[in-house]
């Protein structure tokens, strides 16, 4: 991972025959944008999640339990698809980079609300298996249904996650966005940890297959809703010189991340975190149901561990005033570690088990919402050292690391359950249930100290260096000289 070290200069080096070269204000990342466009922002997320939380979070259960799917089979489809889907993000990248009519709704607003009503339509269809299919049939059709899904979700959150850093390039506002982002994020994981269980019982009742449909699209007409406010209170503030690229290719993804140090680290860092929060809450309603023997349980639980999540993530803009966004992150990191192997460790107790998971769940929120602030910096680094903007490519090769980090957990919390002995609806050997213990408390647990190192030991991009790429970006300038001047 290469070095930063940023010089700024008023002209760029070498101007033709001596003439000064003119210094325009492209844009003053001093100024800040309106807070109700940060909300807004952080809307997104929010409808985000009441789509992508339930299938990270319930269809495991929902092809084990209310299909009949075996869980290596399960684990085979979500390696698969989550892998498939990785592979996606650089086509959605290099089409939305591509994209040459730009009208006045801006370059990522419009193809992200269009692909959100999709996703929620395709949200519906993952959680539904037609009836008198035969186990072969169901296992296509589940495969079937969530590439579709996966594909359509890189168009939706490509876009998304590109917005914001052309919506403003000040870091007080980018440390806010994040903050509103992650608040929206945990926040659907709140609704979706205490609400939905709920919903399918009281809809469905005994026959899950019904109950976890219509909750589907309870959640996925929300999540749409609330992609419609952040399309609407939302605006591409930042003026981007896009006349010095040619159409980009799977070279052009490779390149951005291996050209990159700082995405390069965030790439390795979101592998573990990623992959370690949705292997929790995928386990969540197996270890409630199976090891505190109460699946009435899960969503209390829930709610007191992402209702404290919230609450700390509303710390963010604190936290990285005063350590900044690396040694916040690290700290975060190896206290969330220490909570989950404790949990591990300690017999199983509710009450014990509560606070530890809490603790451990809060201080991985945090980092991650700070996460989304350092991908906005990556771009602007990425436009600074190339002289050439890739919002959505570059995006996408940090979403690419999300996806493979989706199938990690997803081969963890099925494979565990294949490999332990699980049994669907049933009581459970001591073997899986100390399986479902160690996937739940210490796989997340080792996660967070391999994301500290990495953070702490391959991230170059601090506070001070961003402070002078953003200026040279405001003055239209990369590490070579005048952008578009190549």
């Amino acid at each position: 991972m290469e070095s930063i070290s940023v010089t700024t200069t008023s002209t760029g080096p070498n101007p033709p025959d001596g003439a000064a070269v003119k210094d325009e204000m492209m844009n003053d990342s001093s100024k800040r944008i309106p807070t109700r466009q940060q909300i807004a922002y952080g809307f997104g997320d929010f409808g985000n999640g009441f789509m992508f939380d339930l299938g990270q979070s319930y269809l495991t259960k929902f092809w084990i339990d209310g299909v009949g799917i075996g869980s290596g089979v399960v684990a085979g489809i979500f390696a698969f698809t989550k892998i498939f889907d990785a592979f996606m993000d650089p086509i959605a990248g290099s089409v939305i980079d591509n994209r040459k009519k730009i009208g006045k709704q801006g370059k990522f607003r419009p193809v992200m609300m269009i692909s959100a009503i999709i996703l929620a339509i395709m949200t519906v269809i993952t959680f539904t298996m037609p009836d008198g299919l035969s186990m072969t049939q169901k296992i296509i059709y589940a495969y079937a249904a969530y590439m579709i899904w996966g594909l359509v979700y890189s168009f939706t959150n490509d876009p998304y996650g590109s917005l914001a850093s052309v919506m403003s390039r000040n870091s007080q506002d980018r440390s806010f966005m994040a903050t509103c982002r992650q608040v929206g994020s945990v926040g659907a994981q709140f609704i979706a940890g205490v609400a939905f269980i709920p919903l399918t019982v009281m809809i469905g009742g005994s026959d899950q297959r019904l109950g976890y449909f219509w909750a589907s699209v309870v959640f996925a007409v929300i999540g749409a809703l609330m992609f419609l406010v952040c399309f609407l209170g939302t605006k591409e503030n930042v003026k981007v010189n896009r006349k010095t690229h040619e159409k980009e290719g799977f070279k052009d993804y490779i390149r951005v991340i291996f050209h990159n140090g700082p995405l390069g680290a965030l790439i390795l860092m979101t592998l573990f975190t990623i992959s370690a929060m949705n292997t929790n809450n995928q386990m969540m309603v197996f270890y409630a149901e199976y090891d505190l023997g109460n699946i009435g349980l899960q969503p209390i639980i829930n709610a007191i561990m992402m209702g404290c999540s919230i609450v700390g993530v509303f710390m963010i803009p604190t936290l990285t005033k005063h350590f900044g966004q690396k040694r916040t992150a690290m700290w975060s990191f190896f206290i969330g570690a220490i909570a989950n192997i404790l949990n591990f460790l300690i017999p199983d107790n509710v009450v014990t088990f509560i606070a530890l998971v809490t603790i451990g769940y809060t201080a991985l929120a945090i980092p991650n919402g700070i996460t989304w602030a350092m991908v906005s910096n990556a771009i602007d680094y990425g436009e600074w050292h190339s002289g050439i903007r890739k919002e959505a490519i570059t995006y996408a090769a940090f979403n690419f690391s999300r996806k493979i980090a989706q199938s990690l957990a997803a081969l963890v919390s099925a494979g565990v359950l294949a490999v332990t002995g699980y049994v669907a609806n049933a009581k459970q050997s001591p073997e899986a249930l100390r399986g479902i213990k160690a996937a739940m408390t210490l796989y997340p647990g080792v996660c967070l100290i391999l994301a500290a190192i990495i953070i702490g030991l391959l991230y170059k991009l601090n506070d001070e260096n961003f402070a002078k790429i953003a200026d040279d970006l405001d003055h239209g300038r990369w590490e070579k000289g005048k952008i578009g001047e190549r």
